[in-house]
């Protein structure tokens, strides 16, 4: 496999992209690298002349709309269902202001800083586009927020991910005007306490400005991306978590023929097949047991189907990271601004600048992550499944002792990570319910059809950080599996990978608490330890 973009310390992208030392908001997509260089690197931000020249040519098209007094939404209307209500041009900035204050509700605990930063630094990307009609010195002030690492203060729950992710944002927007609550030099203190600090001017927000920075999809996209970083390392590892069991189980790896997975053409199962085959090579393990009264014809699904189980999951990782890219070179503000006139391949003239529509919608991104929900769930339950087969020791041909303990029955060695690891999974899979498949509709059924995204992405999350455990237990127990296979050795890369864990876990020679070994390991997956 490909080295990946690290969850923590950035170093590589999925293409071996070094992560940026700076990123440029000049209207070109963001990288996933970006993202995660921002968000959890407070990587600078800054923004080309070229968004400035596209930001005040779609800021005159607003103007101009309004000197003409025609009704626009949300520049002289109110909002949602009360849009039909035409607003005085003396009233328009109170509006806005109004805006942002009523719209932040939110409840429950703060969003975590790097989900504020990575939604923060979207939100500037797709304003610095120029079809959202606001001033630069909007942008500039959102970016200023970032360098300064000014993270608003943005409790988690209240976006339905319809109208975009209005609360959160409306949140973040209170800080920008100087006011709702911000953390600054680790300090908590108020939003203009904050800009006041941090030597920032609040912004007075104009015509169509407060509707911008609440109509966008950049909480739910924000999850994504971040989302897609941490399972590129914990795929990475829970293949490595595999290879190693392979031998830890004297299983054999002729299920890896490549024959096998060609004739099924399934793109993910290849790629894993091959690089067991790969992190295998030189093994003596796999040529030891290779003999003609050798009983066993097939291995157990959890080692014989790994290739089709993690492949299909690897498939959904494309998919997810296939629509976060798309979502990191979007507009979804409403309503948009276009310079010029454009013909479809009907003959339809599209020539009014200003269009209303619901790019804010987060359906693509709702199912994205409720697909990924689904994966991690396999991804982690099929890595319980090898543990339990290994701790069980009801292979003959294998010597393991039972739980792989020292002393079976003075110490239990590794039986109680299986129950951890079932708990575990137990958790993932109720996470991975599908959230956006219930709608509750809003704004007296005007927003009569919303995606619950930003429900997907917390279950998501934390189905993450829970699979990152689950494939620690596993690379335990293979490597404690591994010493009973001694002195024969598994492949080079495996053999890598063992010794990377023994520098952090030493061999279980008697029973000792282990939850800080498995913490250890998780450590080392959210690095980016395992995508050898």
């Amino acid at each position: 496999m490909s080295k990946r973009v690290s969850s923590e310390h950035s170093v590589n992208s999925p293409g071996g992209n070094p992560a940026p030392a700076v990123v440029v908001l000049d209207g070109s997509p963001l990288r996933i690298e970006d993202v995660v260089a921002v968000a959890r690197e407070r990587c600078a931000v800054s923004i080309a002349p070229t968004a400035i020249e596209a930001m005040s040519a779609a800021r005159q098209v607003i103007d101009k709309t309004l000197a003409a007094g025609s009704p626009v939404y949300g520049v002289n209307t109110g909002f949602g269902s009360l849009s039909r209500k035409r607003i005085g041009s003396d009233q328009l900035c109170d509006l806005q202001q109004n805006l942002v204050r009523s719209h932040a509700v939110g409840v429950d605990e703060p969003l975590d800083t790097e989900l504020v930063r990575g939604m923060q630094l979207l939100l500037a990307a797709s304003l610095s586009r120029g079809r959202s009609g606001i001033r630069p010195v909007v942008v500039e002030r959102l970016v200023a927020l970032l360098n300064a690492n000014v993270v608003p203060v943005i409790p988690s729950r209240g976006s339905v991910g319809a109208s975009g992710d209005l609360a959160p944002l409306a949140h973040a927007a209170l800080v920008l005007i100087g006011e709702g609550y911000a953390v600054y030099d680790g300090q908590k203190m108020t939003g203009g306490e904050a800009l006041e600090a941090a030597g920032i001017e609040p912004v007075q927000l104009q015509a169509k400005e407060g509707l911008a920075l609440l109509n966008g999809t950049h909480l739910m996209g924000a999850m994504l991306t971040l989302a897609v970083a941490d399972l590129d390392l914990t795929f990475d590892a829970a293949v490595s978590a595999c290879a190693m069991s392979i031998d830890a189980c004297r299983a054999t790896d002729a299920f890896c023929d490549p024959r096998l997975h060609e004739a099924r053409a399934q793109v993910g199962q290849q790629k894993v097949a091959s690089e067991l085959v790969r992190q295998l090579a030189g093994s003596t393990i796999l040529t030891s047991h290779k003999t003609e009264d050798d009983p066993r014809v097939q291995d157990p699904y959890s080692l014989r189907c790994a290739p089709q189980v993690l492949g299909a999951v690897s498939d959904m990782i494309e998919y997810a990271r296939a629509i976060a890219l798309r979502e990191l070179s979007g507009v979804t503000d409403n309503p948009l601004i276009f310079t010029g006139s454009h013909s479809d391949a009907n003959g339809r003239d599209w020539s009014n600048p200003i269009v209303s529509g619901g790019n804010f919608h987060g359906l693509p991104l709702a199912l994205a992550m409720d697909a990924l929900g689904i994966a991690v769930a396999h991804l982690a339950g099929i890595a319980e499944r090898r543990v339990f087969f290994l701790l069980a020791a009801t292979d003959p041909q294998n010597p393991v002792n039972p739980y792989l303990s020292s002393e079976p029955g003075l110490h239990s060695g590794l039986m109680i990570a299986q129950y951890t690891a079932a708990a575990t999974c137990n958790e993932i899979q109720t996470l991975a319910a599908p959230a956006s498949v219930h709608n509750i509709p809003t704004s007296a059924g005007q927003e009569d059809y919303n995606s619950f995204g930003p429900t997907a992405g917390f279950q998501l999350r934390r189905a993450i950080r829970l699979a990152m455990q689950v494939v620690a237990i596993e690379f335990m127990c293979a490597a404690e599996g591994l010493e009973y296979q001694r002195p024969e050795q598994s492949g080079d890369v495996v053999e890598y990978v063992y010794r990377h864990i023994r520098r952090q876990v030493p061999r279980l020679e008697r029973d000792r608490a282990l939850s800080d070994d498995i913490a250890a390991v998780v450590g080392m997956i959210k690095r980016g330890g395992f995508g050898v």
